[in-house]
């Protein structure tokens, strides 16, 4: 059965960009419920010397949620969700796990399991980004890098936090 794609409208393009900025925001406050004692905690953690003050952590992940969203829009407007299925699995299942690393660290105190999560992450960033790719939305995949990036520094971030305070963070 062949798929029907309706032509774009601005209305159609309006109303997908700002659903799937929902999408990743309402992921981001499934996440920031969890850090809500956050900065306290945080500061209450050794930390390395080069680990970033706590303000910076919410500007960062603010522009990165929106270049997800962003990027998920580019491939829908281009294939729509059905044509996108697999890219688009993995696009969710990568926001879940970004909500869940908040819920590991900072409210079940669990470096260990934060940090496993955090590489599971990791590999769900690269493999949204390579099926964008494969879809020839490559803006879109490019537009994942900056997240990648972080969730790289804060990979190694957790792995020191968490081998800074075992006690804390059993």
């Amino acid at each position: 059965m062949q798929s029907i794609t309706l032509k774009p409208t601005k209305l159609r393009l309006l109303i997908g960009l700002v659903g799937w900025l929902l999408l990743v925001f309402v992921a981001a406050a499934i996440g920031a419920a969890a850090s809500t004692d956050a900065g306290p905690f945080y500061q209450q953690l050794v930390r390395p010397p080069w680990a970033p003050p706590a303000w910076l952590f919410g500007p960062v992940w603010s522009v990165l949620y929106l270049l997800m969203g962003i990027a998920a829009w580019l491939v829908w407007r281009v294939h729509g969700f059905h044509n996108a299925r697999g890219a688009f699995a993995l696009f969710i299942t990568q926001l879940a796990a970004n909500a869940l690393w908040t819920w590991l660290f900072f409210a079940w105190h669990q470096g260990a399991l934060a940090f496993a999560e955090i590489i599971v992450l990791w590999l769900l960033i690269v493999a949204t980004a390579i099926s964008f790719w494969w879809l020839r939305a490559r803006i879109a995949a490019t537009l994942l890098l900056p997240y990648l990036v972080w969730v790289t520094f804060a990979a190694f971030l957790t792995l020191s936090v968490w081998q800074l305070n075992p006690d804390i963070l059993g």
